[in-house]
């Protein structure tokens, strides 16, 4: 595999995911936290409020907090998925499913290997917003385009946080044995918040004393 065509199996995997899961685009990164982070990034969410449910993994609040948001904890229920509300930021590390997609979200997935599509480690952003996945994409790779760095014109700054052809290819693989419906996961994430002497209920992330 030559550097001219070492990344189409990452697009092969991505056409592949955005088919079974019923969005327009699916944009591969190398975990569900990253794509949370920068679905967060691109909502520019810095400064604002972010609601979480209490019971979620410590991963999705450390994400917004990078992003520069502000995370208030609230006592909700959920299933498979839930919203970053109040935006479009769909954490959905415990579902994979066919047509899963909800229309007009930024829905993150996890590829980890105690996930439904478990290729080890990668996540993936899905959309049916054409201008977020060039940024993506980009975001990704260093503020890169797919094409030799000589050649790039720099518009962004990026991260690294791309998939590699290797991990694409295993989740082609896994993906062909998938079957159309899987039950969400049943991970309990038994984060249990603190009381202070008034009785205010908070979790600690390392100085961030955030009250739920």
């Amino acid at each position: 595999m030559n550097d001219k065509n070492a990344f189409e199996v990452v697009r092969q995997f991505e056409r592949r995911v955005a088919e079974y899961a019923g969005s327009k685009y699916a944009v591969a990164v190398d975990s569900c936290t990253n794509a949370l982070f920068l679905s967060c990034m691109y909502m520019n969410i810095k400064g604002h409020e972010v609601t979480l449910p209490k019971r979620t993994y410590v991963s999705v609040p450390q994400s917004v907090i990078h992003a520069g948001g502000k995370v208030k904890f609230k006592d909700i229920k959920w299933e498979g998925t839930y919203k970053l509300n109040p935006f479009p930021i769909v954490d959905g590390a415990k579902r994979f499913t066919k047509g899963m997609y909800e229309k007009g979200t930024f829905h993150c997935l996890s590829f980890h290997m105690k996930k439904i599509l478990d290729i080890g480690r990668g996540g993936a952003i899905l959309t049916d917003n054409e201008e977020a996945v060039d940024w993506f994409k980009q975001a990704r790779f260093d503020g890169r385009h797919e094409v030799p760095l000589y050649h790039d014109e720099f518009k962004i700054l990026g991260w690294n946080m791309y998939m590699t052809p290797e991990q694409a290819g295993r989740g082609l693989w896994k993906m062909m044995g998938l079957p159309e419906f899987n039950e969400d996961l049943n991970i309990k994430y038994l984060q249990k918040p603190t009381d202070d002497k008034n009785n205010n209920s908070y979790f600690n992330f390392v100085g961030y004393k955030i009250k739920c």
